[in-house]
Order: C-alpha cells, then sequence, then structure tokens
C-alpha cells in the first residue's frame, strides 16, 4: 500500500482537481445561462400565450357579433358547398324560403322560380304563395364554397304595380280633361251659332252662314272623337307587304291642294326600286299626311318641304323636314303627347296617333327641330322581304 501511494504524483491530483474545478464552474455557468435562457422563453411563451388569447377572445366576439348581424339582416344569406347543397343559412333566409331540412339550391332556382319583366326580380312560388326576390351568387375559392345573398323585394315589386296603375289611372284622367277641354270649344260655339238660328228675325244669308259655321263646328267635334278612337284602339288594323312608293304618292295627292293654296311647294324624292314594308296603306297614308300638313302650318308662302326615303341595314327612313319656324325644345319634348298642340285649331292627337301607329309597325319615330330653322320628323320602319308579297 505505501509502495502505490508513493507512486500518485501530488501534482497531477491538483491539477485533476483544478480541472474538475473549471469544469464544474462551466457547467455552473451554463446552466446558469440555460436558466437565463428558459426564464427568457417562459416570460416570451406567456407574452404569446396571452396575446393568443386575447386575439381568440376578440374573434370569438367578431364572431358572435357577426352571427348576431347575419341573424338580424334582413337579406338572406346562404352558403353552398360545390354541388349547391346549403350547408347553412340566416334567419332571414329561412324566412324568405321557408324551406327545412336538406336544401339544393340549384333545384329551388329550377322549380320554385321564374324571372319577372323586372330585371333581375324572380317570382318564387312556395306552395299556394308566392314573392319577389333579388339573389346574387358568389363563389369563395379558398374556402371551396358559395355565397347567396336573397333579397325580399315583394312590397317594392308591389309598390311599383300600385304605381303603374295610378300613373295609368292619372294618365287616364289626365286623357279624359284633355278631352272634355277640346270638346267644350267647339260644342259651345257650335251651341252659339245654334241659339242665333232660333231667332225669328234673321235673313236667309245670315242663316246660312251660322248653320253652316254651326256644322263646321260639329264636324270639329266628330273629327276630335274619331281621332280619340284611333288614338285608344292603337291602331291595330290589318297590315299587308306593300311599296312605300305608293303610300307616299297617296298623301301626297291628299294635302297637294293645301300646299299650292298656300303657296309652299312639296318634293318627294323617291328610289327607283321598289320598297316593301308591312304596313296599312290607308292609315299610314293618313298619318303621312299629318306630317305633312304639320310641315305646311310651319312653312311660309315660297318655302318647300321636303320628303326622301333612304334605306340603311333593313331599315327604311322616311324623312320629312321643311325650313319653316322650327319649335323650342320644351314643345319638341312634349309634342307626341296627346292633346298637346300648339295651334289655334289642333286636337293634339294627329302625331300621338302617328306614334302608335309607327310603334305598331315595329317602327319608331323621332324629330329635329330649331327655332327659325326648320324641322325634321324620321320616320324608321323595318323592311319586308319583297318574295313575302302575294
Amino acid at each position: 500500500m505505501n509502495s502505490q501511494d508513493d507512486l500518485i504524483d501530488p501534482r497531477n491530483l491538483e491539477e485533476a482537481f483544478a480541472l474538475f474545478t473549471a469544469a464544474s464552474e462551466q457547467l455552473s455557468l451554463a446552466y446558469a445561462d440555460l436558466q437565463g435562457q428558459v426564464t427568457t422563453l417562459t416570460e416570451q411563451l406567456e407574452v404569446a400565450n396571452g396575446k393568443l388569447l386575447s386575439e381568440f377572445k376578440e374573434k370569438s366576439a367578431l364572431s358572435r357579433r357577426l352571427r348576431l348581424l347575419l341573424d338580424r339582416l334582413p337579406a338572406g344569406v346562404l352558403e353552398l358547398d360545390s354541388t349547391g347543397r346549403v350547408l347553412a343559412q340566416n334567419l332571414a333566409a329561412k324566412q324568405i324560403l321557408r324551406c327545412e331540412g336538406d336544401v339544393v339550391w340549384p333545384q329551388i332556382v329550377k322549380e320554385q322560380m321564374q324571372l319577372t319583366s323586372e330585371p333581375g326580380v324572380s317570382e318564387y312560388r312556395f306552395g299556394d304563395q308566392s314573392s319577389y326576390l333579388l339573389f346574387e351568387e358568389v363563389d369563395v375559392p379558398e374556402e371551396h364554397v358559395r355565397l347567396v345573398l336573397l333579397h325580399d323585394v315583394t312590397a317594392a315589386h308591389e309598390m311599383r304595380g300600385a304605381l303603374a296603375r295610378h300613373e295609368r289611372l292619372a294618365a287616364m284622367g289626365e286623357m279624359a280633361a284633355g278631352l272634355a277641354h277640346q270638346l267644350r270649344t267647339p260644342l259651345a260655339t257650335a251651341l252659339l251659332y245654334n241659339g242665333h238660328l232660333s231667332r225669328q228675325i234673321l235673313s236667309e244669308h245670315d242663316r246660312i252662314r251660322f248653320a253652316q259655321k254651326s256644322l263646321d263646328r260639329l264636324r270639329h267635334l266628330e273629327t276630335l272623337i274619331q281621332n280619340m278612337l284611333r288614338f285608344v284602339r292603337g291602331q291595330q288594323q290589318l297590315t299587308d307587304v306593300l311599296d312605300i312608293r305608293f303610300v307616299i304618292q297617296d298623301a301626297v295627292q291628299h294635302v297637294l291642294p293645301q300646299f299650292e293654296s298656300k303657296g309652299v311647294s312639296l318634293a318627294v324624292k323617291e328610289t327607283l326600286d321598289p320598297l316593301w314594308v308591312k304596313v296599312n296603306a290607308r292609315e299610314l297614308s293618313g298619318c303621312l299626311a299629318n306630317i305633312f300638313e304639320n310641315a305646311l302650318y310651319a312653312s311660309s308662302s315660297g318655302q318647300s318641304v321636303f320628303c326622301e326615303v333612304v334605306v340603311t341595314a333593313d331599315v327604311l327612313v322616311l324623312e320629312v323636314r321643311d325650313k319653316g319656324c322650327g319649335m323650342s325644345d320644351e314643345v319638341r319634348n312634349r309634342l307626341f303627347e296627346p292633346f298637346f298642340t300648339t295651334r289655334k285649331d289642333g286636337t293634339g292627337l294627329g302625331l300621338a296617333i302617328v306614334r302608335n301607329l309607327v310603334t305598331s309597325y315595329g317602327g319608331d319615330i323621332s324629330v329635329e327641330s330649331r327655332l327659325d330653322f326648320g324641322s325634321s320628323f324620321k320616320i324608321c320602319l323595318p323592311l319586308a322581304i319583297a318574295a313575302t308579297k302575294v
């Protein structure tokens, strides 16, 4: 034993203890540093958890508010899967559609909805009840769902219908008032002349003169009533495929004596080839004569009225223009209104009848005018195929 103890070098032992001490100190420092990092990470984790918890609470509150808002929305909201099956719907959607259980949106659209004349509005039928809906569909590709927004516009639809009925009634009332006003003046004049005829002391010449004036007023009443009936009837007359040139010639022959007596010329520029339109010859000729007479009324002696026919694509354009007094924008905007007239002896129905007639043929009428520079009326009518003429 003593010999082995003598072999241990004290210096080696000291070095070993020194190394151990140094390693222990390094381990202590590393442990202390690790404890510091653990403390820092723990604090950071607590902060992150606090933020996550706060965000979770905020999102939970937002989710509750959104859910409450969806349930309180007057519009319906549907959430659909890729097949169109309803995954979720808010309270308004349930009240609008009144569907429970497994609901397939495309099937509802196909079987229970029908488009109306109003843009975007569909009539939704459920049993014996019906409502009117506006709906919009939006894809959410990130969520692989589709959202449908429903608006119940039944009340607005019914209000528009009621407004349209009231407008028609108001128009009828205005028309009746206008007709009464138009009838009253010639009727009162005719009664006045007839009152003169009842006088015992009246020369034969005056009797004939008053009788003629009374007859003229009665004829004016008859013309007014006939025009009114034609306007109400809407000009639904039998039509045939005709050459527009012959219709123009007939109208010109009807008004030419009036033009000659006033000293106004009427020039018609026609085409060499026939132009076929499907119209009622007598009615269209009368309407052209009405436009010619208006041009004559606006013209002075020595002036001219021009009539020209041109073809653009499949449309025939018949233009009547004058260089007369023209009209203001206010008059032009009201020109086709029933009973509106600037002529002392006018009925205010002539151009309204013209517009009704042209519209019934699938055409259109327009007017351009400037004060002291004349007016231009253009009637556009669809061309008929010549081969259809029998």
